[in-house]
């Protein structure tokens, strides 16, 4: 891996669920981050954008880097959702080290970074509050991966929904 990774930590120290800590928001919020993190990947299936397959592959794709010690990063954790279609999307799931017979890769660039709170359904003004930021600072972005900080579960018990939408900058 080239650059090093510079990003604010992924979440606070507070935990009430025992499940998903609480996110650390403020840090992501309108600013760029240096990205050199190796993830593994899978797919899922969706219909309209709305995935189908979600709970089946995050939880292979955790029992998969938990079986090669390849933890998520402590502080750097984070799981990208990238749609490809209305019909596919590729989740990148952070690991600490290689996972042999997993489908490897590393987000590697400057990207943009925007908080967000809210409901799915709103992902496309999430990603146009995005590009609205970074043409603010003179760029444009490709690729746009959306980081959904909490399961729906803890997103209900905290009674926010945050989600990171990160865009590589162009």
């Amino acid at each position: 891996m080239g650059i090093p990774s510079t990003y604010p930590s992924t979440y606070t120290d507070v935990n009430e669920t025992g499940c998903c800590p609480v996110p650390n928001v403020r840090d992501w919020d309108r600013c760029t981050i240096e990205l050199d993190q190796r993830f593994i990947r899978q797919y899922t299936r969706s219909l309209l954008h709305v995935p189908m397959n979600m709970g089946r592959v995050m939880t292979a794709l955790s029992e998969q880097a938990t079986a090669a010690g390849a933890t998520m990063p402590a502080d750097h954790g984070m799981i990208l959702s990238h749609d490809l279609s209305a019909w596919k999307a590729e989740q990148l799931y952070a690991v600490t080290s290689e996972v042999e017979g997993a489908d490897n890769v590393v987000l590697e660039g400057t990207f943009a970074s925007c908080v967000f709170e809210g409901p799915y359904g709103h992902a496309r003004e999430w990603r146009d509050g995005l590009v609205d930021y970074a043409r603010s600072i003179g760029r444009e972005v490709s690729d746009v991966y959306f980081f959904y900080t909490t399961c729906p579960a803890c997103a209900k018990h905290y009674g926010k929904n945050y989600v990171i939408v990160l865009g590589r900058l162009v």
